[in-house]
């Protein structure tokens, strides 16, 4: 299957792997899958924003909550702003396959101008149209996209993407890792398909109990919009 270039996707991962660890020096550049010829049609949005209150995110289309640690600060309109007015986007002869995608959720452990010796734990919440993939019908087809951005930025699968229940929904889970000096930064990315749109969720963290911890904090109810 021909994917096109995850602009919003590779942007965000790439901004997150390096916000994580901050006296990391920055990744090489890497090739990334070529883009198709043709453009994918825009899709009317039919998925909710979100919330937040009292610490916790919520999305009624996806029915979906995310804890979020006391103290951590957002990026999420920073990390949209960044994506819509990136170089690679604007010169991209394929940007129109990124009509719609969106950061739904960006939090982080620290700012990540911050400097510190430990892994900057972050959480990343995004959606981009199904239509900008031809041929996508279920969640483990989007993990062939997402795990060549990782391997791009260095990371190390660790197994097969596998399924997971969360709450009321079962979603693909993928694992990865990324040695940096003596630290190892640990990634899990879910995903599902949802209302026309491909939704990640990436968490990152210094240790795979942290991630775990992370994810606890995820819980899909059983009615959505």
């Amino acid at each position: 299957m021909p994917w096109p270039r995850i602009l919003l996707c590779s942007a965000l991962l790439m901004t997150v792997s390096l916000a994580s660890i901050a006296n990391a020096q920055d990744s090489s550049s890497s090739s990334t899958p070529k883009p198709t010829k043709k453009a994918a049609t825009p899709v009317e949005s039919t998925l909710d924003s979100g919330s937040i209150a009292n610490g916790v995110y919520r999305n009624k289309t996806i029915a979906l909550s995310c804890k979020i640690p006391e103290g951590w600060v957002l990026r999420t309109e920073e990390m949209n702003a960044g994506a819509e007015n990136s170089p690679e986007k604007k010169d991209s002869p394929d940007s129109a396959s990124s009509v719609g995608a969106k950061v739904l959720l960006a939090a982080f452990s620290r700012p990540p101008e911050a400097r510190a010796e430990d892994v900057n734990s972050s959480i990343l919440i995004a959606a981009e149209p199904t239509a900008s993939y031809p041929g996508l019908k279920d969640a483990a087809q989007y993990f062939g996209p997402l795990t060549e951005v990782a391997k791009a930025q260095a990371f190390t699968i660790d197994e097969d993407p596998y399924e997971i229940a969360v709450g009321t929904k079962t979603l693909v889970r993928g694992d990865f890792h990324k040695d940096v000096g003596t630290r190892v930064m640990h990634q899990s990315t879910l995903a599902m398909l949802s209302h026309g749109y491909a939704i990640s969720i990436t968490i990152i963290a210094g240790t795979e109990d942290d991630v775990e911890e992370l994810i606890d904090g995820l819980t899909f109810s059983s009615s959505g919009k």
